[in-house]
């Protein structure tokens, strides 16, 4: 479980230092980004690996970049360059 919690905050940390990089436009300060990847990694690491079971890393893993990265996505602010329409 060790080295799937250290392969988790990885990934996490690698998927937010992209997603700080890559909408740095869209999203708040890069503290806030590069802290929520690896908890939320973290996060998803262990009710995977509580929902799978022992011994299905690969499937750890996969559960916590699908975690980071939806809690990376709830960080995203809207463009500001678009106008909407008052009427739908």
């Amino acid at each position: 479980m060790l080295w799937e919690a250290l392969g988790a905050i990885m990934l996490g940390l690698a998927l937010a230092w992209a997603a700080a990089y890559k909408l740095a436009a869209r999203l708040p300060s890069r503290r806030v980004v590069l802290g929520t990847g690896p908890t939320g990694a973290l996060f998803g690491a262990v009710i995977t690996h509580s929902a799978l079971d022992p011994g299905h890393a690969l499937g750890t893993l996969a559960g916590a970049v699908v975690v980071s990265a939806v809690s990376l996505s709830l960080l995203l602010r809207p463009l500001r360059g678009i106008q909407r329409s008052a009427t739908v």
